[in-house]
């Protein structure tokens, strides 16, 4: 059977500043009760907030623009396997799984969202600022539930003819 899309995926527009559907997925995943004003001034302040840290930035390799270190952080963030519980003559086992694209990406917006909303006492945008700006670093909380996902498949490989 052939895949066809949602209707969500069929009414998603790019977004108005940097004309990139999947910023403007993101901007939908951090939105709150269809406040979607304060959700893109939350995400486009994370990513001045992103340029500013790019303009101390040294080194060479480095990205230039915060959309890089937004595609970058996605990258970095997204899952490769992932154990889900399959129950086999009586007993249950977390089998290991490869994950789609479209998981892939679900997960690491929403471990990205979660470790920055996690976070208290500051603004949202520059609590998203600073997780985007670790994850394309390779470092934060986000990345943490990601290799603790992966350590949790290498550790269940055993049980991955289940699957």
């Amino acid at each position: 059977m052939a895949f066809k899309p949602t209707a969500s995926a069929r009414q998603l527009i790019p977004d108005p500043r940097f004309g990139d559907l999947v910023v403007s997925k993101f901007i939908n995943c951090v939105m709150e009760r269809g406040k979607k004003a304060v959700a893109q001034r939350i995400v486009y302040d994370a990513m001045d907030i992103i340029d500013q840290k790019l303009s101390k930035e040294t080194a060479p390799e480095a990205p230039k623009a915060a959309i890089e270190v937004f595609q970058r952080a996605i990258e970095n963030v997204k899952p490769f396997v992932e154990v889900r519980s399959k129950r086999i003559g009586g007993a249950n086992y977390q089998v290991p799984i490869q994950v789609n694209r479209k998981r892939q990406q679900a997960l690491s917006f929403r471990w990205i969202i979660d470790a920055a909303r996690g976070d208290k006492g500051r603004g949202m945008a520059s609590k998203l600022a600073d997780e985007l700006y670790g994850a394309a670093k390779g470092e934060g909380k986000a990345m943490g539930v990601r290799d603790q996902t992966h350590r949790m498949a290498d550790a269940n490989k055993a049980f991955a003819h289940f699957a």
